[in-house]
């Protein structure tokens, strides 16, 4: 077993966490490119969007495969082939002339870039002794948020230089070196005991799951809570790159620099988890994203900046009180659980776009924002419901 703080133990947390910061990086790197690619193939906010949201909603379904496969086959070399995959992608999108090859390719790539996400964890369980694996896990999710930052403002600033062919160019070359680093840093595993694929105990898991109140009432909190947060943002860059600030790609990639305070959040919230109720924390952190959402309709760049602090910090209290009561509360294959979980989450930021656009069109970005509050008062609502049915359970989880 790799023990902490060993040479060995650093080679294979931090392949881990380059391999995750890639995967994000690739994910997120259209988000600050969508009101160029709709100037250039004259495409409606929504259909731009569908550049994100195909990647997303793929890498959604992606880890109910890759998750029961690499338990039967392996863990290294699928990381290593869905990688490989994620950056070939990259490099044929730098090279579309139409929207329609870029969206196929994207939805590919979004398939492939699961695989190191629906495998990491499994494959630190395996290799890593108990306090080893504490460490790399802290270290593995702190890159997948700089990933999300560092792929958008890649995305910004490449393509307002380059435009947006070279920024995917650009991304494929930079994830071709982190592919390298990850295929000859990360170890063997000597530890991997292959299960057989069983696809009726699979659905059997997941669908006990959903059947589950509470584990299928946090999902939808997550869900939707993702399916708000993320896509306002992609809202916000029509916005801002339209009248009166006209900001470049490069700008709006900075827009995203407000997720930091998504990191102070969910630091703040373990701490929060052992003085109050798991719901009431996710609820509490759903009022700072109706706060803050509400700070933004005033259309001020300076109070939208504002707004996305607050919702950010609001968002990742109650994300991370998501995940762990899920882990928490899951009877039998926690590893599944947590794979819905991501399904739903994922799921969530890929649909999320098309509910926002019928309020884009009413009444523009107030209406984002009107649109935002209904189904945060519906994640509210459920939030407080899950604390009431919890206390009502004679096995009540301890969080």
């Amino acid at each position: 077993m790799i023990e902490a703080r060993t040479p060995r133990f650093w080679r294979a947390t931090l392949a881990l966490s380059l391999g995750s910061f890639m995967v994000f990086s690739n994910l997120y790197i259209s988000q600050p490119l969508l009101p160029m690619l709709a100037d250039n193939f004259q495409l409606s906010p929504v259909e731009a969007g569908l550049s994100f949201t195909i990647a997303t909603f793929m890498l959604g379904l992606s880890l109910l495969f890759f998750g029961p496969v690499s338990d039967a086959i392996g863990r290294k070399t699928l990381m290593i082939c869905s990688m490989a995959g994620a950056v070939l992608c990259a490099a044929l999108i730098s090279q579309v002339s139409d929207y329609e090859h870029m969206i196929v390719l994207r939805a590919v790539q979004g398939f492939c870039l699961g695989g190191l996400p629906a495998i990491a964890i499994a494959y630190m369980g395996d290799e890593f002794a108990k306090p080893a694996l504490t460490l790399a896990v802290g270290v593995y999710i702190s890159a997948n948020s700089l990933g999300g930052i560092s792929g958008r403002l890649i995305g910004g600033f490449v393509g307002d230089w380059f435009g947006w062919e070279d920024a995917f160019l650009f991304m494929a070359m930079f994830s071709l070196i982190c592919l390298t680093i990850f295929v000859y840093w990360l170890p063997d595993s000597k530890n991997f005991q292959p299960a057989p694929l069983k696809f009726r105990t699979i659905c059997c898991d997941l669908f006990g799951h959903l059947r589950n109140p509470l584990l299928l009432v946090p999902f939808l909190i997550g869900g939707f809570n993702f399916f708000i947060f993320v896509n306002q943002y992609t809202y916000a860059t029509f916005l801002l790159s339209d009248e009166p600030w006209r900001l470049s790609s490069s700008w709006l990639g900075m827009l995203f620099l407000t997720y930091l305070s998504g990191t102070m959040g969910a630091a703040f919230s373990g701490r929060l988890s052992g003085l109050f109720p798991q719901p009431l924390i996710m609820a509490a952190g759903v009022c700072l994203i109706i706060l803050g959402s509400g700070v933004m309709l005033t259309q001020s760049i300076g109070w939208i900046i504002c707004g996305f602090l607050i919702n950010a910090f609001g968002f990742f209290v109650a994300h991370s009180n998501v995940s762990s009561w899920v882990s928490h509360n899951a009877v039998s294959a926690k590893a599944s659980a947590s794979s819905l979980y991501l399904v739903f989450y994922y799921l969530g930021a890929s649909t999320g776009g098309f509910y926002l656009s019928i309020f884009w069109r009413w009444s523009g970005w107030s209406g984002v924002i009107y649109g935002s509050w209904i189904i945060l008062l519906i994640t509210l609502s459920l939030s407080v419901w899950l604390y009431w049915y919890s206390r009502r359970q004679p096995f009540k989880s301890k969080r």
